[in-house]
């Protein structure tokens, strides 16, 4: 059955640029722009700024990129130390300081932040969009951009706007979804650290890992959480948990939201009292804080101009028209149907470039996306997820986006060595080998 809701909708602002979507791509595109001298809209469903360094949960922030992007200056910002690749040598950040300073961060002069406002349609002229519609606590209401950047992650603009889009591996399942948490009150001097399925961490004479998976295989936990992955936190005798899991999960679809997410809540219950049973150091641990809201590894892909591959990753792959330079991350592809691993072996890639054409929808004329959305396959997109590499989209994407409105062209016609020079002036590194 369908109803007909058609009504006017008040456009409350013109925009050179509207950005959909605050997580770590999403504040680099609209601080990005508004320092160009454009003048930005920043939307986001949730009460707070910052996505999933702040109501996600997820620390530390993994992924590398070269030198001289807005990575630098929100690791700084966040008080972590520089980290590696796979986050060896890096800690979970302080959430709650996250809200605080991200917040400060987006409040720039040129940027209205339209908090607690949630994408529900676009507004579009033959294949142009011309800007959104938001569902409001003052009901709907339409904001008007020369640009959108699409930062939903789940590419929810570019999908409304009719661009060919992608879930998935070629069976259509997508990588589990998690809820992180932390837990206090673990002793440093025994409490393990393992930063995950690369790590080699022992416990006494065993593998951590190994571990894990003998207490699933002995009934100790569930078959599906046998990789206990414990990261530092900023604070002694806190550990940040990444284990929780659901499968066969599309939070495209509203109706699996909530299952899922009692699910995991209900696992972190389990964890804990897990880790006090069986882990030296983690007798007295307690869960302090969670996630308000389901980790998402892995939605719709907007297919571009471009489709870039894992393959082309792994080899360090360089382009002409590169925006986001010495990428670097595994591909990591949580098992969509089980624990762990999907994949026997780990790919590393050479650190790679992302090319412009990927962050530019088919079929739809003023919109860029970024993030974990941008035009990949399946298996690239588990190395490019990541926050380092997201942030570096945003930027370069937030630098175009107001090179358009000034200029007044699309994306399409945008000269790209012209966005290469503007970047480089800043002290962004795009050719270096």
């Amino acid at each position: 059955m369908r109803v007909n809701c058609s009504r006017e909708v008040e456009v409350r602002g013109t925009y050179d640029v509207v950005v959909a979507g605050s997580g770590p791509a999403g504040i680099c595109a609209a601080v990005a722009a508004a320092r160009e001298g454009a003048k930005v809209a920043l939307v986001e469903r949730y009460g707070v700024v910052g996505g999933n360094l702040t109501v996600g949960y997820v620390g530390p922030i993994l992924g590398m990129v070269a030198k001289g992007t807005m990575r630098d200056e929100l690791v700084e910002l966040l008080g972590v130390e520089e980290n590696d690749m796979i986050g060896r040598t890096g800690r979970a950040h302080d959430f709650e300081r996250a809200k605080r300073v991200l917040a400060q961060f987006v409040a720039h002069p040129n940027i209205d932040v339209y908090l607690q406002s949630s994408v529900c349609d676009v507004v579009k002229e033959g294949d142009a969009l011309r800007g959104v519609v938001l569902a409001t606590n003052e009901g709907q209401i339409a904001l008007l951009g020369k640009v959108t950047v699409d930062a939903t992650g789940d590419g929810l603009v570019a999908y409304l706007a009719g661009a060919p889009t992608e879930k998935g591996r070629d069976d259509g399942l997508m990588q589990p979804v998690t809820l992180e948490f932390t837990i206090a009150g673990v002793d440093e001097k025994q409490g393990v650290i393992c930063i995950g399925d690369v790590d080699d961490v022992r416990l006494g004479e065993e593998r951590f890992l190994d571990f894990c998976k003998r207490c699933a295989d002995e009934g100790k936990l569930p078959q599906k959480l046998a990789a206990v992955r414990l990261h530092p936190t900023v604070r002694e005798g806190e550990r940040q948990v990444n284990t929780t899991q659901v499968n066969g999960v599309d939070m495209t679809r509203v109706e699996h939201i909530f299952k899922a997410d009692l699910e995991l809540r209900e696992q972190i219950a389990l964890l804990e009292q897990f880790l006090r049973e069986n882990l030296p150091g983690y007798g007295e641990c307690r869960c302090i804080a969670s996630g308000a809201t389901t980790g998402v590894r892995e939605t719709r892909r907007v297919m571009g101009d471009y489709v870039i591959t894992a393959e082309e990753l792994a080899v360090g792959c360089r382009f002409d028209d590169v925006i986001v330079h010495k990428a670097e991350f595994i591909v990591d592809i949580h098992n969509p149907a089980g624990a762990g691993q999907a994949e026997e072996h780990i790919q590393y890639c050479d650190p790679y470039d992302l090319p412009y054409r990927c962050f530019t929808p088919r079929g739809v004329e003023n919109l860029y996306v970024a993030g974990r959305c941008i035009s990949g396959t399946h298996r690239a997109h588990a190395s490019y997820r990541v926050m380092s590499i997201c942030m570096a989209m945003g930027e370069a994407v937030g630098i175009a986006s107001a090179m358009c409105a000034e200029q007044g062209c699309s994306p399409r016609t945008l000269d790209v060595k012209a966005l290469q020079q503007r970047m480089a002036d800043k002290g962004i590194d795009l050719f270096s080998k």
